[in-house]
């Protein structure tokens, strides 16, 4: 089957009925609700008047995902305990030292003129969810029989929650001071991938080893970490982590498209779980007409479009925090010294339930800088974390709001100036011609100090507030033709503010190869960008493989797999046993680099990325001294580790298999359920190609972690031909027919149409519900 088909096959697949038409009275609603559930799975809601749309929106997002509702609603309340016990004590801690606890009207009313009634309105029609599944206790999903709870009411506190978003680099900013403090430097800067400069890397003198050696970020890391079930602890939300989380999207002008209107194509890479992270929706009211994906507990849509234009975005590397070291007053640990004089740290008092045990008392305390993570009350030592995503206007997205009702390049570009988290290379396209690029998000302005490792907290390292939204890097109709973004560095070599730009980014491979596509393309079809979003070459596969050319092997087995790799193109398809060799091969330079050339005491604070170590192998004076043993020791190593994995056959090597490359979904509760009802809610083992550096990123060793759940192609002269992908489905309960309807669609890496004009919508409708007044 064509990989690029539209899988409107799945609905034969899961057998569902023909269109069912049902009325639901709601208490909250001022006028009549008509929700049109296509074949996908996707909602479109016509209202009669904004509030009712995002009523709508509320209820129907928490119909198909109540449980992930009431675990978002745990995390953002600090209440975990309260169902999971003491384990999850400290996350519970730390979430509620992080919560936002700024001005709550200056919060509500910052992402859109109405925003404040629009999150209310959202948060009613949540609740009138959660009202109807309490009084029908038997119609609720399986996770809460399983643990024996019930779903509880939202406030608009929940929905401007901070927990799951994209934050900052503190970890990482921990880590490679404790790498300079072991190593120097020097050392630590000659290992990392600093691009286009190179960051000051000095630790205060009053900074030392020891001090950094505690486990400073305990709380911050268990506020975020995967909340988990079971004894083995089976992920449930993303664990942004383990990999380097990335995105890919593009603009088109119409004068380089085959249909002569600008195009749009994004893919958000983030964690792949079940249900998925993303929800697809579409809103229409008066002023309100707007279609594309967001996350199931935020009102609006993060990518899309509505009649005018289409957006999209990925990450842009921006520091929003940095650790602060503070001396304490011996006398009294509450106290620390800023500018010569002693100030009292903020305290609030909160109470924790926690299962199976009495509740406890915690004090949560705040410096000028923030949250306080650590006192080490030997030593007499504090910290903080200063976050730009605790200012007001931090909640990740929901400033989208704004863009839903964008009508030109020059209000879409007005609307980024309230799109403080998280930073993101945000695109725009529209039916005028009209393509740009505009990075938001808020970025610290450091003048003294890079915000690579941590500082005192003494008053020497402030931060001199935030760039202006609209001089972070842009660009209006590029003369190109056409502008990619892929989480690397794109700032223009020109730009100016240096000081509000980072130095870490993703390797550049994935950009590279879409701009190299994009370039050689004049006239680009759906098609044409379908085949770039799912896209498995590999441009270190092209760097890497030519350099086997002049190696010999002893051992015949070795030495075929050297030679079937001459004339491959370089793709990691799934089928392919060249990919098998490859891949492997890529891990092994990356673990022999590592375990060569990273000294023991920075083991596990320095990374090495795959740019930097093409750049060693092919540089005449590199820490790689002897370039053919490195190339051929490795290369000997990964067949030997394929023959343990697969066995000797080659043709047994094949990439995308269950024992290699796969995707397999596990339901959040798994290691709750018997074998048989982990066969009916666990999917997969499916195959799948590519790696993290492939456009069709999938992340992860052998399993595929992360990658593009979500994508959306976009012609602005037709905006009923988009398309998207979802996995594995709408809904999040097991017992709904869009639970996994998408899952085998999207791991064969096809589309669906979604739908805008309301004829089309009606023509591919599998059910309609008119919510109605309660009387």
């Amino acid at each position: 089957m064509n990989r690029y088909l539209f899988c409107g096959i799945c609905l034969m697949l899961t057998g569902l009925p023909a269109t069912a038409q049902h009325r639901v009275q709601v208490e909250g609603l001022k006028e009549e609700v008509e929700i049109y559930r296509d074949t996908w799975g996707i909602n479109h809601i016509y209202a009669a008047n904004e509030p009712d749309l995002f009523f709508a929106q509320g209820y129907s997002a928490a119909k198909d995902r109540l449980f992930q509702f009431e675990l978002w609603r745990r995390q953002a309340t600090g209440t975990v305990s309260e169902i999971l016990g003491p384990s999850e004590r400290k996350r519970d801690i730390g979430l509620r030292l992080f919560k936002y606890r700024g001005d709550m009207q200056k919060e509500l009313s910052h992402y859109h003129p109405n925003s404040a009634a629009i999150i209310q309105a959202y948060v009613n029609g949540v609740n009138a969810c959660i009202d109807e599944a309490n009084r029908n206790p038997d119609t609720l999903p399986v996770e809460f029989k399983m643990l024996n709870i019930r779903p509880q009411k939202w406030t608009p506190e929940i929905v401007i929650s901070r927990h799951q978003g994209l934050l900052g680099n503190i970890e990482d900013e921990l880590k490679t001071g404790r790498a300079v403090a072991a190593a120097g430097a020097r050392q630590v800067s000659d290992l990392l991938y600093f691009h286009p400069r190179q960051p000051d890397l000095r630790l205060d003198p009053s900074i030392t080893r020891e001090m950094l050696s505690h486990d400073i970020l305990e709380l911050y890391k268990a506020s975020h970490r995967p909340l988990t079930f079971g004894p083995e602890h089976s992920a449930y939300v993303e664990n942004r982590r383990e990999d380097k989380d990335g995105s890919n999207n593009w603009i088109v002008s119409g004068s380089r498209t085959a249909s002569g209107f600008p195009h749009l194509a994004n893919d958000p890479h983030r964690s792949v779980s079940l249900p998925a992270l993303r929800y697809v929706v579409h809103l229409s009211a008066p002023g309100w007409n707007v279609i594309g994906g967001g996350e199931p507990v935020i009102p609006g849509v993060s990518i899309g479009h509505n009649e005018h234009g289409a957006w999209g975005l990925t990450i842009f590397e921006t520091d929003f925090e940095d650790l602060y070291v503070y001396d304490l007053n011996p006398r009294k640990l509450s106290q620390y010294q800023y500018k010569g004089r002693w100030e009292e740290m903020q305290t609030i008092r909160e109470e924790i339930k926690i299962k199976g045990q009495a509740p406890e008392k915690v004090d949560l305390r705040y410096t000028r800088h923030g949250p306080v993570v650590y006192i080490d009350t030997l030593n007499k030592k504090g910290y903080a974390v200063r976050c730009a995503w605790l200012e007001p206007g931090g909640a990740p997205y929901l400033a989208s709001l704004r863009f839903n009702q964008a009508e030109s390049w020059e209000e879409f570009r007005e609307a980024t100036r309230y799109s403080h988290v998280p930073a993101e290379n945000m695109i725009w396209a529209d039916r005028h011609g009209d393509t740009g690029w505009q990075v938001v998000g808020l970025a610290p302005v450091r003048k003294n100090f890079s915000g690579m490792v941590p500082i005192p907290g003494d008053g020497r390292f402030e931060w001199s507030g935030y760039l202006p939204m609209l001089e972070r890097p842009n660009s209006h109709n590029p003369p190109e033709g056409f502008l990619a973004t892929a989480n690397e560095n794109v700032t223009p070599p020109g730009y100016s503010h240096w000081d509000a730009v980072g130095y870490l980014w993703s390797d550049p491979f994935r950009g590279d190869r879409i701009r190299e596509v994009l370039a050689a393309k004049d006239k680009m079809t759906l098609q044409d960008h379908q085949a770039l979003q799912t896209d498995y070459f590999s441009l270190p596969a092209s760097e890497l493989v030519p350099l086997l050319s002049g190696l010999k092997f002893g051992d015949s087995l070795t030495e075929n797999a050297r030679k079937r790799l001459e004339t491959w193109d370089y793709r990691l398809e799934p089928d392919a046993v060249e990919a098998g060799i490859y891949a492997m091969w890529e891990r092994k330079l990356s673990q022999e680099a590592t375990a060569a050339l990273v000294p023991a005491e920075l083991k596990g604070l320095v990374s090495l990325q795959l740019k930097k170590l093409i750049q060693w192998i092919k540089n005449p004076e590199s820490p790689i001294q002897d370039k053919t043993a490195f190339l051929t020791v490795t290369f000997e190593k990964a067949i030997a580790e394929l023959v343990k994995k697969l066995g000797d056959d080659p043709e047994k090597w094949q990439y995308g298999q269950a024992a290699y490359k796969h995707t397999r979904l596990t339901h959040p509760l798994s290691d709750f359920l018997s074998s048989e009802e982990q066969e009916a809610m666990n999917l997969g083992p499916l195959p799948r190609g590519g790696n993290s550096y492939t456009p069709n990123a999938t992340g992860g060793i052998d399993t595929q972690r992360h990658g593009a759940t979500f994508r959306v192609i976009i012609d602005t002269g037709d905006w009923d031909k988009t398309l998207m992908t979802l996995s594995p489905g709408q809904s999040g309960d097991p017992a709904s027919p869009f639970y996994s309807n998408l899952f085998e669609s999207w791991a064969q890496d096809t589309y669906f149409p979604a739908y805008f004009s309301k004829d089309k919508v009606e023509a591919h409708t599998y059910e309609k519900t008119v919510l109605t007044k309660k009387k």
